[in-house]
């Protein structure tokens, strides 16, 4: 009996050390998929899971590896958005476009996640140049405030990770079985304009409402899972009196934001415009990649090219105008 008893002891002691391990180790900034296929687009997805010492996080850094290649960042609701750009190591190819700058780290800022809660920072971007069985380190810096934790430390060649104290987020890379085939065409909305359709948008429908004119309304195919989508479309206003596009509203998502983007110095930045888009009088606006444009946000299914979104716009005098949005691919083909 003696001999069961300190068994069952030892094996209660041996099983919450286990677990003490396994929640320390996930107490780390984490990808939720850790592995990556080489030479496909992937959506990178880190974990957060606690604040820094009980306060709130107001701002995540990521800074992204050489490999990591045509960065996207997912905007989240309340947060602003930061794309730092820069130089390349190597030239990379684009669908044909040799591409030697591009994001090389990304910055959510401004927002406000208690450390009651778990969130997650989602960046699409291709990995690229790399060889399977390489681990790729996002070195990640956590804000609370006044108070920063930095998850950077990487172990030297290749070494073991686990009993660093702040390690930096991983990706391992592996092979795939069609070294050649690449999935940019299911890659999520555009947020550089770079590859983005811009003025060259197919034209939609057109639909009129007092003197405004509202036409070539799109939206981009999103990846599976994906929550956030974008949508784009002109309005030309033929009057002589000034109007405001004041809301969207969709049955395909939680909520429709206004958003600008805006680079400057290198550094690319989106905003919620909470009091919506001047329409001038005698002028055109254009919602269009890396410029104005619709974010839809908590999207119920995933658009897919060939499907339609419909949405409605309020504006401040000419009232609703109900719009269908085409979804077309992601790259604008």
């Amino acid at each position: 009996m003696k001999i069961s008893k300190t068994f069952g002891k030892t094996f209660a002691l041996a099983a919450l050390l286990s677990a003490t391990a396994i929640a320390g180790a996930e107490a780390h900034v984490t990808f939720l998929d850790r592995e990556a296929t080489e030479e496909t687009t992937i959506l990178a997805t880190l974990q957060l899971p606690h604040g820094c010492d009980g306060k709130a996080t107001t701002e995540v850094r990521v800074k992204l590896p050489e490999g990591f290649v045509f960065a996207k960042p997912q905007p989240k609701a309340g947060w602003e958005l930061e794309v730092i750009k820069g130089d390349y190591q190597k030239i990379y190819d684009n669908h044909g476009d040799k591409v030697k700058t591009g994001a090389v780290e990304i910055r959510w800022k401004n927002g406000n996640l208690s450390d009651d809660f778990y969130d997650t920072f989602v960046i699409q971007g291709k990995v690229s140049g790399v060889d399977a069985g390489t681990s790729l380190a996002f070195p990640v810096t956590q804000m609370c405030g006044d108070t920063v934790e930095a998850w950077d430390q990487v172990a030297k060649d290749g070494g073991d990770a686990h009993g660093m104290k702040s390690p930096a987020p991983l990706l391992k890379v592996v092979a795939g079985e069609d070294h050649g085939h690449d999935h940019d065409d299911m890659a999520g909305m555009d947020m550089s304009g770079m590859t983005g359709m811009g003025a060259a948008a197919p034209a939609g429908e057109t639909v009129k409402a007092g003197d405004l004119e509202v036409s070539g309304g799109f939206a981009k195919a999103m990846l599976p899972g994906q929550p956030v989508g974008g949508g784009f479309f002109t309005v030309k206003n033929n009057g002589q009196t000034d109007d405001r596009l004041l809301s969207v509203t969709s049955p395909a998502a939680g909520e429709v934001q206004i958003h600008e983007m805006v680079t400057k110095d290198n550094v690319m930045r989106m905003r919620h415009l909470k009091d919506g888009i001047a329409i001038a009088a005698g002028q055109t606006v254009k919602l269009e990649p890396g410029n104005l444009h619709l974010m839809f946000q908590n999207v119920k299914t995933p658009f897919k090219q060939g499907d339609s979104v419909p949405v409605t716009l309020t504006f401040e005098k000419a009232g609703k105008i109900d719009l269908v949005l085409q979804v077309l691919s992601a790259q604008g083909k």
